[in-house]
């Protein structure tokens, strides 16, 4: 198997200014503004058709406003994860950035989508084994973080 030729470096003297200019002038410049601007409308579009579900719940179905929220989440969420498990969601999130990431939808997106990768293992050891892969550590650094919080508490009050 032949070797690759050695870089011939002797041609080639950038000091690290030199190089930091030259990746600079060729680097793609990022519309901030536009990305910015997209991920701020679909995230408050999203959260707008939260408060839709919301205020659905609790005058047509005349829930509480607690219930009625933990309805509106767990809808979020089913949604998101249906989105990725269908294949829309990397479509709708390329759009619009972290509008669609930073909600309930990007976490019901990373639980599905870390399931999906182990599908072809099966529905059992694949997808429900892993599918709360993601979701155990975020529930262990949520308890420890309110058991913190509230020992925090208790010793200041």
């Amino acid at each position: 198997m032949p070797q690759d030729k050695p870089l011939n470096t002797s041609r080639v003297k950038l000091t690290q200014k030199q190089y930091q200019q030259l990746v600079s002038e060729r680097q793609p410049k990022v519309p901030v503004l536009k990305r910015a601007l997209r991920a701020f409308v679909s995230g408050g579009l999203i959260c707008t058709f939260g408060q839709f579900l919301l205020e659905t719940y609790m005058d047509v179905f005349g829930m509480t406003r607690d219930l009625a929220s933990s309805a509106t989440t767990a809808t979020i969420i089913l949604i998101g994860g249906l989105l990725t498990g269908l294949g829309y969601f990397d479509k709708i999130a390329a759009f619009a950035g972290a509008g669609v990431a930073v909600p309930v939808t990007g976490f019901a997106n990373s639980m599905v989508s870390s399931a999906m990768e182990y599908k072809r293992e099966g529905l059992i050891y694949g997808i429900g084994s892993h599918l709360f892969g993601l979701a155990g550590s975020v529930i262990v650094y949520g308890v420890v973080t309110a058991f913190v919080v509230g020992l925090i508490v208790s010793l200041v009050s």
